[in-house]
């Protein structure tokens, strides 16, 4: 299932839900839970309330007790916590994981300092996406990467390809898939005063995109100050056995204020503030550039190139792209995934990615690409929705603004 479908799915297992026989319901939405593999939280999920959906070959709660858009408003005002173990945790070690990483990626890899991080993106010959990636450097030799569950099988296959042919030539590189690993996601206002509650080191220390390995309720974690909401928040990495009990005591500690969200809470927080969703709004057709991720192409890099189709996306940073994503508010029903975007004429221009109603402005917001000229901000387009044409505009992202915790 694509992502971007997540909060309409929500929606309609809500009100079926509300209105039919929740077993009859329950069979359409759940009936390959069987084949499903399942977090160590599992359980804990439908012992609250979780409702459970297939998603990247996983069964993980859509959403819980309380509504996407409740659950939404929520994460903004107090906060949220995510299972996000389906994602996919690795390290590379050895003297030469950051040149090997580097011809993979468009990060300057080599210039971050250690216990750092920021997002990447994974590119292929003709410079498009394989995938989006949060990579930290704990040590010079040790690099930790986190890549989308969808992502998980192709982007393994292209990194242990191109690791095979890099140690044949004599590179010291080797890599561990944190399969004994479960990942939880802590976003909100109150993340860090809750989790203060259950480590000796000072939070307050540690800002956006940072990384530390330390204990946390007694466990031994790998912590990253960043997360997919725009709140500030951490994303902790958690011996799969204690998972449980941690996620229980960041709940306790919170006095019920954060509260376990779903992932079509988490679809909307993320289109929200702006961020791409892979295999919506990125894929492999689709550049860094294209994607409005420039910023994310190292200096050095720039200059040197050397990753996968740097020569399609050093040409496009110097004469610009043909299509670039932005964002829309739009009036009438809310637009989907593949909408088609027109100018005031109705020619062509291109289409929606993502888009859904904002629980936190009350309006409908999308993003989606255009032909380069029509991508600025206030341009008025037409976005249609079930064959009738609505009004738009183009407008900056994020939508809603971050909350990024950096150094005053």
């Amino acid at each position: 299932m694509r992502g971007g479908g997540l909060w309409q799915l929500g929606q309609s297992i809500t009100r079926r839900l509300a209105q039919s026989d929740k077993k009859v319901v329950a069979r359409r939405f759940f009936a390959s839970e069987a084949d499903l593999k399942k977090t160590v939280l599992y359980d804990f999920h439908v012992a609250h309330g979780g409702k459970m959906v297939p998603f990247a070959g996983w069964s993980m709660p859509i959403q819980y007790k309380d509504s996407i858009m409740d659950s939404t408003l929520n994460c903004r005002e107090n906060g949220s916590l995510f299972d996000v173990s389906h994602m996919c945790g690795l390290s590379l070690k050895g003297k030469d994981c950051a040149p090997f990483l580097e011809k993979l990626v468009i990060a300057d890899v080599a210039g971050l300092a250690p216990g750092t991080g920021t997002l990447t993106v994974f590119t292929n010959e003709k410079g498009g996406a394989i995938d989006d990636s949060v990579i930290t450097k704990v040590r010079d030799d040790h690099l930790y990467i986190v890549v989308n569950a969808g992502c998980r099988d192709k982007d393994l296959a292209h990194i242990e390809e191109h690791m095979k042919a890099f140690k044949a030539k004599g590179g010291d590189v080797s890599w561990h898939i944190h399969d004994e690993r479960s990942l939880l996601a802590l976003q909100g206002p109150l993340a860090a005063p809750v989790l203060q509650h259950l480590t000796k080191d000072d939070l307050s220390n540690i800002y956006f995109a940072d990384f530390r390995m330390l204990d946390i309720n007694g466990s031994p974690c790998f912590l990253t100050r960043t997360g997919y909401t725009g709140e500030d928040g951490f994303e902790i990495s958690v011996p799969s056995e204690h998972a449980v009990d941690l996620a229980k005591a960041i709940l306790e500690k919170s006095e019920g204020k954060v509260r376990l969200t779903g992932l079509g809470a988490r679809d909307s927080l993320r289109l929200e503030a702006g961020l791409c969703l892979y295999g919506n709004d990125m894929e492999q057709h689709i550049t860094p550039i294209e994607a409005g991720l420039t910023w994310a192409v190292g200096k050095r890099r720039r200059a040197e190139g050397g990753f996968l189709g740097a020569d399609v996306i050093l040409k496009q940073i110097a004469d610009g792209p043909s299509i670039r994503r932005v964002g829309f508010f739009s009036s009438g029903p809310p637009a989907r995934s593949h909408s088609e975007i027109q100018d005031e004429k109705g020619a062509a221009l291109g289409e929606v990615t993502s888009g859904g109603f904002s629980p936190c402005l009350k309006k409908n917001i999308a993003m989606g690409y255009v032909k380069s000229g029509s991508h600025k901000a206030g341009t008025k387009v037409k976005i249609v929705v079930r064959g009738k044409a609505y009004d738009g505009v183009v407008t900056k992202m994020p939508f809603v603004p971050t909350k990024y915790y950096k150094p005053s």
